[in-house]
């Protein structure tokens, strides 16, 4: 009863009150507003803060990498291909079916050597035709002589005419004439059967066989179902490299300039060489010059058309040995330092500067070599200064 009857009058909001102090409505406001601006504030100097506490070093990373000492004084690299200059694709001068071949890929053949032959047996029954020819008319100018020599001493005692004479001259010069006719004709077919013979041209290898026994084979593969090439030799004493050499770059190139050359099948071993020809002609769709390569010690390993990659070294440079084709691990000698005793270069593992412990050997001018401590193809700040330290942070340019 007593909460019935309660005065609920001083709950009542008074209205006037709020509208005589006006700042009681906008305070909620003011309160946000400060809060947003100190947690803008905050925050960017959080970010500042950590804008200079994460500014790292700008670096530049080399590889470590194989290299001779030649190629530390190289003037320029190019590439190109090992070519035979003696090669030649060896075909038969007459036409006719392979009856007989007698080599095959690989085999080296001497000059003159007979390699294959084409049949022969019409050109042997023109040759015997021939000699019996010869023969025949060798025997009637016995026969013609004699009359001859009888007619001039019948002449000569008034018992024959002139014209008998003149008739015996003529005959016995026609049987002479007709000998010279068959000795000719023998040669031809003597010509003919040597030509059924397919003979090396040179000392070489075969590369390739073009043909099998039982093919017809005919010069410049005259015939449409017939082979011209039967095989394809090449002189392997006379290999060098053809290297295509830029435009630009051909004045870095004089004869007799000591080079590198390193074929792709064998990285590891380089041979001495030196230019032997420049090619006096541009290739205009490649802007390229030619030029052609020897080895000074060439041996079995190389062949034809090996792709290679020849060092051009400096013009001023030591005479190359074989000790200046080893090669040596090596990095900017400005990438190794010295730090509390130790040899040392620098890594960037996880953004971060990691100091590695290295071994030197040799000085091979602006690069050192690394006998341990790197691999082949690890990459190493360059240069190193006394702001590179272990565990600095870094980011590459």
């Amino acid at each position: 009863m007593e909460t019935k009857n309660a005065d609920l009058s001083s709950l009542r909001i008074d209205r006037k009150e709020t509208l005589k102090n006006p700042d009681l409505k906008y305070r909620p406001f003011k309160i946000i507003s400060i809060v947003v601006i100190s947690v803008i504030v905050l925050f960017s100097l959080y970010i500042g803060w950590r804008s200079l506490t994460d500014q790292a070093l700008e670096v530049k990373l080399t590889p470590a990498i194989l290299q001779s000492p030649a190629q530390t004084n190289a003037v320029l690299t190019a590439s190109g291909y090992v070519v035979a200059q003696r090669k030649a694709a060896v075909a038969s001068k007459g036409t006719g079916r392979l009856v007989y071949l007698g080599v095959v890929e690989g085999d080296k053949v001497t000059k003159d050597q007979i390699i294959a032959r084409i049949e022969d047996s019409d050109i042997r029954a023109q040759l015997e035709q021939a000699k019996a020819n010869l023969v025949m008319n060798q025997a009637v100018l016995n026969d013609a002589e004699k009359t001859l020599q009888r007619q001039k001493a019948l002449t000569e005692r008034n018992l024959g005419t002139q014209a008998d004479l003149d008739a015996a001259e003529a005959n016995y010069n026609k049987i002479v004439a007709s000998i010279d006719v068959a000795k000719a004709l023998v040669h031809q077919s003597e010509v003919a059967l040597e030509n059924t013979l397919i003979r090396a041209p040179f000392n070489g290898t075969v590369l390739t066989k073009d043909a099998d026994v039982g093919e017809v084979v005919a010069p410049l593969g005259a015939g449409a179902n017939s082979k011209a090439a039967v095989v394809t030799i090449a002189d392997m004493t006379s290999l060098e490299g053809e290297i295509d050499v830029s435009e630009s770059n051909i004045e870095k190139i004089i004869l007799n300039q000591d080079c590198e050359i390193r074929l792709d099948a064998y990285p590891d071993h380089a041979y001495p060489g030196y230019v032997a020809k420049i090619v006096p002609t541009a290739d205009r769709s490649k802007a390229t010059v030619m030029v052609k390569v020897g080895f000074k010690n060439l041996d079995s390993r190389v062949l034809p058309e090996m792709s290679a990659k020849v060092v051009f070294l400096n013009e001023s440079s030591d005479k190359l040995s074989i000790e200046d084709t080893k090669q040596f691990l090596i990095v900017p000698a400005s990438s190794v330092v010295k730090r509390n005793n130790k040899q040392v270069a620098y890594v960037v593992r996880d953004d971060k500067a990691s100091e590695v412990q290295v071994t030197t050997g040799q000085q091979f001018g602006a690069y050192v070599e690394i006998k341990s401590g790197l691999s082949n193809g690890d990459k190493v700040i360059e240069p190193v200064d006394d702001k590179i330290k272990d565990g600095v942070k870094v980011k590459t340019k």
